[in-house]
């Protein structure tokens, strides 16, 4: 199928940044993601036939990477922090309790992850990419919830500013 004729255009404006085509291929994968909510089988194939690689090739380095989503996740994507400091000030209670609370809601999805690097706000989780913390599970539900409402403005799932660049 490949990209639509907008598409091309935006891959080779992110191509055009770098010495080698094939050195765009997270930039075009974040894109793909950004532009259908995940990085579907068809969005790999679609940046593989960009960069003149195999599905495969895109496929691992999709893989490699967690910020990658491979199957839909909604809007928000909150990443609890589970490692050492966050393990310790109960990261592995807040994921559970957050993962609980949103388990049925398609446009929230709680994932568990190592180190944020934000430890001296420990438990730290991030939405959509922008780091917070301490939480308790009340504090983060209230947090997610100002996230839907739009009271705080979201990142795409792949960090971008809304319309922003990567």
């Amino acid at each position: 199928m490949g990209f639509s004729t907008t598409d091309r255009r935006r891959a080779e404006a992110i191509a055009a940044k770098y010495p080698q085509a094939r050195s765009a291929t997270l930039p075009l994968l974040f894109y793909v993601q950004d532009r259908d909510g995940w990085v579907s089988p068809q969005g790999i194939e679609d940046v593989a036939e960009f960069l003149k690689l195999t599905p495969a090739q895109v496929l691992g380095t999709c893989s490699f990477y967690t910020m990658f989503k491979t199957e839909p996740v909604g809007a928000l994507v909150v990443s609890v922090c589970t490692n050492v400091a966050c393990l310790v000030q109960g990261g592995p209670e807040l994921h559970e309790q957050l993962r609980r609370r949103y388990a049925e809601d398609d446009s929230v999805f709680v994932e568990e992850v190592e180190c944020l690097a934000h430890c001296d706000r420990a438990p730290a989780l991030q939405v959509n990419y922008d780091f917070h913390g301490p939480h308790t599970t009340d504090s983060a539900v209230d947090l997610v919830e100002q996230y839907r409402s739009g009271a705080i403005p979201a990142r795409t799932i792949s960090g971008t500013a809304a319309g922003g660049d990567r």
